[in-house]
C-alpha cells in the first residue's frame, strides 16, 4: 500500500498554492473546478513524490489555529502533515523564511536519536518535519 496523496481544504486557494510551491519547491500537476459544487482544486507534486491537493469550497471554515502541538490533538481528525527531511535546520529556516509560522524549533524528539519540529503554513494547518538522522527514502 502507498499513500496516493494528502487532501487539505484552505480557504485561499491561490495562496496558498503559491505558498507551498515556494515554501516546498512543489509543482503543480492538474487544476480543477466543480463548478455545481462550488468546489476547486489542485494538485501539487514535490520533488520526492510527494503530492498535495489543496481543495477550496466556498462557505468552508476554518477551525481555530492550535498554539502547541498538544493542543492541536484537542480537535479530532487529521491533526498535521509530518515530512521527514534530510537537514531539519535547513529544512526549518526556509519554511520560516517562506513566512511558516514556528511552533516549535527543531529539537529532540520522545524518540532516542530523532530530531523534530512544528510549524504552520499561512493558514494555521500543523507541518512537522522530521529528521531520523539516516537516508530519506520512499
Amino acid at each position: 500500500m502507498h499513500v496516493d496523496h494528502i487532501g487539505l481544504s484552505v480557504g485561499d486557494l491561490d495562496a496558498q498554492r503559491d505558498w507551498y510551491q515556494r515554501a516546498f519547491g512543489f509543482g503543480t500537476a492538474g487544476a480543477f473546478d466543480v463548478p455545481g459544487a462550488g468546489l476547486r482544486g489542485v494538485f501539487l507534486l514535490g520533488p520526492d513524490g510527494i503530492s498535495i491537493e489543496l481543495l477550496e469550497r466556498r462557505g468552508s471554515t476554518h477551525r481555530a489555529p492550535a498554539s502547541t502541538p498538544p493542543d492541536e490533538l484537542l480537535a479530532q481528525g487529521w491533526g498535521h502533515l509530518c515530512l521527514r527531511v534530510a537537514d531539519i535546520d535547513e529544512t526549518f529556516a526556509g519554511l520560516v523564511a517562506a513566512g511558516a509560522r514556528v511552533v516549535a524549533e527543531p529539537g529532540p524528539s520522545p524518540e532516542p536519536g530523532v530530531r523534530f519540529a512544528y510549524l504552520t503554513d499561512p493558514e494555521g494547518n500543523f507541518i512537522e518535519l522530521l529528521d531520523r538522522k539516516g537516508p530519506v527514502t520512499a
